[in-house]
């Protein structure tokens, strides 16, 4: 059996590296308060980009979780990549979670589209029409499109994707993140049923939110 691990994502490499230097310098010099300010921005700065390993349920029929945090709305809602009104899964992260995303299900990315926006609050419902964002179209086994899309927040200030137009995903699979957390939401097709609850926290790729009818 496979030992789970924790690696950290190259887009946080930088930021630790300048961070860890500052520490040292610091505490060669004999600056107290600097070196343990700075030894604190660097654990945080281990906490927000580390990648722990997932293990994704196999079974057919589920729908994963895009995001580590906790659930604030499930309700129906208008897929802002096709204009239809479909049932919307909310997921929040706050700046302790893990930020990387990963596809709810297997598929084809169809489409994706970007928009400029502002960084209000990601918790707000007006977010997911105000806020900056990333939205990836895939298209399942069963030619069903599915709508995930990364909501830049207060501190959230880059959305970072790593898929491409035409790119295979299979369920699980890490697709981009958001520097500092923020929020997902996803679209689900019809003849799909949320499998969450408002306020039920998520684990990427490993919790289940809908189930095939």
């Amino acid at each position: 059996m496979r030992k789970p691990y924790v690696s950290l994502t190259p887009e946080g490499w930088p930021s630790i590296i300048l961070a860890g230097s500052a520490t040292l310098v610091f505490s060669l010099l004999n600056w107290a308060i600097p070196a343990v300010l700075g030894l604190v921005v660097l654990a945080l700065l281990l906490n927000f980009f580390r990648d722990p390993e997932r293990f994704t349920p196999v079974e057919p029929g589920l729908a994963v979780a895009p995001a580590d945090g906790k659930v604030i709305k499930v309700a129906r809602a208008v897929d802002p990549m096709t204009g239809e009104e479909r049932v919307v899964v909310c997921i929040f992260m706050n700046v302790f979670n893990v930020h990387v995303n990963r596809a709810c299900v297997a598929g084809a990315v169809s489409a994706m589209r970007y928009w400029a926006g502002k960084f209000i609050n990601a918790s707000f419902d007006k977010a997911s029409e105000h806020n900056e964002r990333l939205a990836v179209q895939l298209t399942d086994e069963d030619g069903k499109t599915w709508t995930m899309v990364q909501i830049a927040g207060l501190v959230a200030r880059r959305i970072i994707p790593w898929a491409e137009m035409g790119d295979r995903l299979e369920r699980g699979q890490r697709y981009g993140m958001i520097k500092f957390g923020s929020r997902v939401d996803v679209y689900l097709p019809e003849g799909w049923t949320p499998a969450v609850n408002v306020g039920q926290r998520t684990a990427a790729a490993q919790t289940v939110i809908a189930r095939k009818e």
